[in-house]
């Protein structure tokens, strides 16, 4: 496989993961996840697992991503994706980047890692106020 190669099908993941979430189809979004993958969000990491709850905890709206910044080393590779969140019954935005690690599995290139990083108005960088999702207690 070239780098091009890799480039477009780590970009058409990463669509598929801003589509479904957007569509709120789960399934589809821990799809584009390896199975040891998980989202850091509102000062904490969350496994694959607690995902679905996470997202349904979560404002509903539109996911825009733009092009990510990749660095493919075999098969592994990292990148960086900008987002602008629109809440669906405000219009209200939130804005900031991915911090993305990817993996080559047989089933194609997979998230394996994503960290949200919000960016404030005050020009603060930062992973978020904790997140309305309660974790069960154990």
């Amino acid at each position: 496989m070239s780098r091009i190669d890799d480039v477009i099908e780590l970009e058409q993941l990463l669509a598929r993961y801003a589509v479904t979430i957007t569509k709120g189809d789960i399934e589809g979004l821990v799809a584009v996840f390896t199975p040891d993958g998980n989202y850091s969000a509102f000062g904490d990491t969350y496994p694959l697992d607690e995902f679905p709850d996470l997202v349904a905890a979560a404002p509903k709206g539109l996911f825009l991503t733009g092009t990510p910044a990749l660095e493919i080393d075999g098969d592994t590779a990292s990148g960086t994706q900008p987002l602008c969140f629109i809440e669906q019954s405000t219009h209200d935005m939130r804005i900031g980047y991915y911090s993305d690690t990817y993996a080559r599995t047989d089933a194609g290139w997979r998230l394996r890692t994503r960290a949200m990083t919000f960016i404030r108005r005050n020009g603060d960088h930062d992973s978020g106020r904790p997140h309305a999702f309660e974790r069960p207690s154990a």
